[in-house]
């Protein structure tokens, strides 16, 4: 594992010096595969593919996707160290699905606070720096414990106040005093109304940094989204935002210019793709598949992520020529067709967040007929001025679907969206695949 000061430089290498350690490390990572993993072994050796004839990124077109079902049904066979190797376990949130169990050996663990490390000095973190991590460090979940190792490793001084009980995080960002937070968007801009509320201007807290996990802050411009300019706004601090999941291992972050999330090409390689698995150039939105490289306990090719994003291939405004990927429009599975637009859930997400009146929401999809989805949206609400026509009318303003839209308290949203057993809130509900209720 090479030191940050020379990642570092490898950042602002020319792309052409950048392609060649890829290329390496991809064919490294080939042929540990075939000598260690058992589910590649096997694919390999069905296709007829040997990593030693592997000499252009270009030929890891002709390799199938893996898929999270391929995870689910196959999970054991992903293991590729002896077990007595394996000093951490991890699984995925289960978001979208059931989760999935992924392990991590010594290395992983040291990879992983590397690359966290790295993702925060881009963002422009130090060792004087106080950090509330709003994230749980606990039920086997990996961004906190990533987190920690990475705020660890540059010595900065951590506060871990996990995400389960807002009362406790504003109680401790009074009596610690952090300048930085992580944490969900939606909640730390929720934790942010809740200290007006209580007559305390958050943005006298002393917060120079909010860093943004588990969704978008940017729309497609880079610009920040009406999400992440509420929060700027409400803290008075930079939004930066971060993307990364629990099997890749590694973060697209963005650094202090807030341009993108960088890809660090010693621990990761992307693509992106359209529906029939092609490469997309850059600027075009596709689904984000990702080769985590020196993984070792559970080493991955070609993983779908179900995320749909694009790749931003000039110069970033900071100096680093990586690659940067775009915000994450939505997923793959929860693209919504009503009559005649497709949208994610998130666009009408970030309608909403720039609604000050409005304290949560959640999104319910079912088929109404062919090429077309119904879609309601809850949304808590205590302003009495505030109708459903009203916030009907903005998002088909900015989204050009209007959708039906019911008014509840915002306690009967929070009931709805907060899950003991989610990391972050659960705010869509796909029924298209149920009988209509």
């Amino acid at each position: 594992m090479n030191t940050a000061t020379e990642l570092h430089k490898l950042d602002f290498a020319a792309p052409e010096e950048q392609h060649r350690l890829q290329l390496q490390l991809l064919r490294a990572h080939l042929e540990y595969l075939q000598q260690h993993s058992p589910y590649y072994r096997r694919m390999f050796a069905a296709r007829g593919f040997n990593p030693r004839d592997f000499s252009a990124r270009e030929q890891l077109q002709d390799l199938p996707l893996t898929s999270k079902s391929d995870l689910c049904s196959c999970n054991d066979a992903f293991l590729a160290v002896d077990p007595l190797e394996v000093v951490d376990i991890c699984q995925t949130s289960g978001t979208t699905g059931e989760p999935v169990t992924l392990w991590q050996s010594e290395h992983d663990l040291e990879r992983l606070a590397y690359n966290e490390s790295l993702a925060f000095r881009a963002a422009g973190l130090k060792p004087t720096d106080r950090v509330l991590v709003g994230a749980a460090l606990d039920r086997v979940f990996i961004a906190g414990l990533a987190y920690f190792l990475g705020l660890r490793r540059i010595g900065a001084t951590i506060i871990r106040a996990g995400s389960g009980q807002p009362a406790l995080v504003a109680e401790l960002i009074r009596r610690q005093h952090p300048n930085v937070l992580i944490g969900v968007p939606s909640l730390m801009l929720a934790l942010a109304r809740q200290f007006q509320e209580q007559g305390q201007d958050p943005a006298a807290l002393g917060i120079e940094k909010v860093i943004c996990i588990g969704e978008p802050v940017r729309g497609n411009d880079l610009e920040l989204s009406a999400l992440g300019q509420a929060l700027a706004q409400q803290w008075g601090a930079q939004v930066l935002g971060t993307y990364a999941s629990t099997e890749m291992a590694t973060a697209f972050a963005d650094c202090t210019s807030g341009c993108g999330g960088h890809v660090l090409p010693e621990l990761i390689y992307a693509e992106i793709v359209d529906a029939d698995g092609k490469p997309l150039p850059p600027g075009e939105t596709g689904e984000v598949v990702v080769t985590p490289l020196q993984m070792c306990a559970t080493p991955l090719l070609r993983y779908r992520t179900g995320d749909m994003a694009c790749m931003h291939s000039e110069r970033c405004a900071c100096g680093r020529t990586s690659p940067r990927l775009g915000p994450i429009v939505g997923r793959r599975e929860q693209m919504l067709k009503c009559h005649g637009t497709t949208l994610f859930p998130a666009a009408i997400s970030n309608v909403l967040a720039g609604m000050e009146a409005v304290q949560g929401h959640y999104i319910e999809v079912r088929s109404s007929y062919d090429l077309c989805d119904s879609i309601r949206v809850v949304v808590g609400c205590r302003d009495s001025t505030l109708t459903a026509d009203i916030v009907a009318d903005m998002i088909r303003a900015h989204t050009r679907v209007k959708p039906e839209v019911v008014l509840v308290s915002p306690a009967e949203v929070q009931r709805k969206v907060l899950r003991p057993e989610k990391r972050k809130p659960v705010t869509f509900f796909d029924y298209r695949t149920q009988v209509a209720q």
